[in-house]
């Protein structure tokens, strides 16, 4: 845990991964099963060969990051990601009008080796990319689709205002920080993005991926209701658009 790119994890007490009803399926989803939890329960025979130990590593980290998708939706685990939370160890959103909120790491599935792990925002309800690459490359199934939701289901006053300053604001000097970091970022998009005049925002509103916040699989029902007027207006904004764009291109 203390190694470098390892900060989006926390610990898995040993009782959790003694128990066997927790790993539930993981033998089939992991090479070596026995021997990889062996490893990571420092129970692993020390005249195991070395090239099988170099396998055995991969496939211990996978398997202990499959464990750690199950103790974070679980009270204690819940409970320590919380306090990573608290001090906005996954990092903050970049969105000026989200007042620095916290994110909360997320997979887009459960299958590992699919997709990398994403920050979630619950003031703006988007997906952000991790900033380094250590992070970017941690597979999202060590966190799984539930996690954050399920984080503000137990513990609802953590839900942010869509307005106003966040609870877990930062200070002045970090929010500098940012604001620059963030005015950096826009100058460059716009030079690399120049040529706008070709671009049809209706099209590229059209192609914009929602995500959809969902527990076990099941959409939060607040959520979905809103987001269900959000597309509603969306729609109506990408319709207005088409019709200014195609009274510019007749004129």
């Amino acid at each position: 845990m203390s190694s470098k790119g390892n900060e989006y994890f926390c610990e898995v007490e040993e009782d959790f991964i003694l128990d066997r009803f927790n790993l539930t399926g993981l033998n089939n989803e992991v090479a070596n099963y026995s021997q990889a939890l062996d490893l990571i329960t420092d129970n692993l025979d020390d005249d195991i060969q070395d090239e099988l130990r170099g396998s055995l590593d991969v496939q211990a980290r996978l398997l202990y990051g499959l464990i750690h998708a199950r103790w974070i939706v679980t009270a204690r685990g819940l409970q320590k990601m919380l306090e990573k939370y608290k001090r906005a160890d996954f990092g903050r959103c970049p969105r000026v009008l989200c007042q620095q909120q916290p994110l909360l790491p997320v997979g887009l599935t459960d299958i590992p080796y699919e997709k990398s792990v994403k920050l979630y925002c619950g003031r703006c309800e988007d997906l952000y990319s991790p900033k380094s690459s250590r992070h970017g490359s941690i597979d999202g199934a060590y966190f799984g689709t539930t996690f954050p939701h399920l984080l503000f289901l137990v513990y609802p006053t953590l839900i942010p205002p869509k307005s106003g300053p966040s609870d877990t604001g930062s200070s002045s000097r970090d929010a500098g920080g940012d604001s620059r970091n963030r005015r950096r970022a826009r100058d460059e998009g716009e030079i690399a993005e120049g040529g706008g005049e070709n671009i049809n925002t209706a099209t590229v509103a059209l192609k914009a991926d929602r995500y959809r916040p969902k527990i076990y699989g099941f959409q939060v029902h607040e959520i979905a209701k809103l987001q269900r007027w959000q597309e509603a207006v969306r729609d109506r904004q990408v319709a207005r658009l088409e019709g200014l764009e195609e009274a510019a291109r007749n004129n």
